[in-house]
């Protein structure tokens, strides 16, 4: 029941119908008996930032999780970036401190990386096609990079953006081979979507037409469960992993970040 001390924990984006936060969030925050709410945060781009001000002054806002597609806008808006998120340049979780101090972490990476491996999907010398170097794409690469994989290729709508993503991984990871390239996932051992096609398109965000059935399709896009692009892997015989185990396994993380067991 909400009351005069429940805690607030939003989610920030545009647009956001397809958002599972609220609904995982106070799902656990019912069974563990923790009174805090959790409500989405409709932000366009061009209010943004003015929306980020106007949750400084919230004295009982806990913190937010931000998506697409304002990701990588929010890293230069925190007054601290923790983890993941100082290396990567992105933020998916903030958190809010007294006086209105935000510190933000990201643990899409992390999510996603702990569902592959949950559903005993082998990263180490892998070979991976990633399609989109956005605030998700980032967060997805420098953690495949940092579990192992052997190579990863970046494609992107704006090539420089792709270029710039891996030069970043380079430096970071010099032992895992990354270039930039064309929308093409054959001849990979993995194949990853990362950007926000899907969310209300019936095409797959890349072919799979070619894959070997060996290929492994992996989703960032949580709503709905089964993109086309997971429907046509699935089609094709290919391993499809769905976007909602990215969310599901940095659950834990988000909540430890956020101190949500705090207010219990």
């Amino acid at each position: 029941m909400i009351s005069g001390k429940t805690r607030l924990f939003g989610i920030i984006g545009h647009p956001m119908g397809h958002v599972r936060v609220p609904t995982s969030f106070n799902e656990r925050f019912a069974r563990d008996r923790i009174d805090a709410v959790s409500v989405p945060f409709d932000a366009p781009p061009q209010r943004f930032a003015e929306a980020i001000r106007g949750l400084r002054s919230l004295e009982n806002l806990g913190g937010f999780v931000v998506t697409a597609p304002h990701k990588q806008a929010m890293a230069a808006l925190c007054d601290e970036l923790a983890g993941e998120a100082r290396l990567v340049g992105a933020v998916n979780t903030v958190r809010r401190e007294p006086g209105g101090r935000l510190v933000g972490e990201l643990f899409d990476g992390q999510g996603f990386v702990r569902g592959l491996l949950a559903h005993g999907h082998a990263l180490a010398g892998k070979r991976v096609f990633l399609n989109g170097a956005g605030g998700a794409g980032h967060a997805v690469a420098f953690a495949l990079a940092r579990a192992g994989v052997a190579a990863i290729t970046v494609h992107n709508r704006t090539r420089s953006r792709a270029t710039s993503l891996v030069q970043r991984l380079a430096r970071a990871y010099p032992q895992c081979a990354v270039a930039p390239g064309p929308k093409d996932a054959r001849g990979f051992d993995i194949a990853v979507n990362a950007t926000s096609v899907g969310l209300d398109s019936g095409e797959p965000s890349f072919d799979v037409s070619e894959l070997a059935p060996s290929t492994l399709v992996a989703e960032v896009i949580m709503k709905p469960e089964k993109t086309a692009l997971i429907l046509a892997a699935e089609a094709r015989g290919c391993p499809a992993q769905q976007g909602r185990h990215m969310l599901d396994h940095q659950m834990d993380l988000m909540f430890d970040f956020m101190r949500i067991a705090a207010v219990a």
